[in-house]
């Protein structure tokens, strides 16, 4: 299946008075490593709209294991599950240094047909295209 993964140093502005990475700043990292994944297949958030469909997140599930420190060089991998029907990738976040698991976590997307606003149960055409195969 279609992986992808990034390289951060985490930024005196995401930290916390511990100096521990905020837990909402966890979402944006899933984020970043997701756009890698989707820039891979050329179907990026506005080749998306471009194709008439948006993928709102409909669901983000984030397990914190161990912090992330202000300065460590994490590995963000994001690993898509599920296509069919809707967008399932699971994300790993590691520590470059020790290679410890830090956080893990999912994201689930819907197509959503933009000429009339109406979500699709099956996943449009255009991503199986991307992604190499047939429906």
């Amino acid at each position: 299946m279609l992986e992808a993964e990034i390289n951060i140093t985490i930024p005196f502005h995401d930290v916390d008075l511990m100096a521990i990475a905020w837990h909402g700043h966890y979402a944006k990292y899933f984020e970043i490593a997701r756009c890698e994944l989707f820039n891979k297949i050329d179907y990026n958030y506005q080749k998306m709209a471009d194709s008439g469909y948006a993928w709102p997140v409909i669901d983000l599930r984030i397990k914190y294991i161990k912090p992330a420190a202000f300065g460590k060089k994490i590995k963000v991998s994001a690993k898509l599950v599920e296509y069919e029907n809707r967008l399932k990738v699971n994300y790993l976040i590691t520590d470059m240094e020790s290679g410890q698991k830090l956080t893990k976590g999912h994201t689930v997307q819907v197509a959503v047909d933009m000429s009339n606003e109406e979500m699709c149960y099956v996943s449009p055409d255009i991503l199986f295209e991307k992604l190499g195969l047939e429906k």
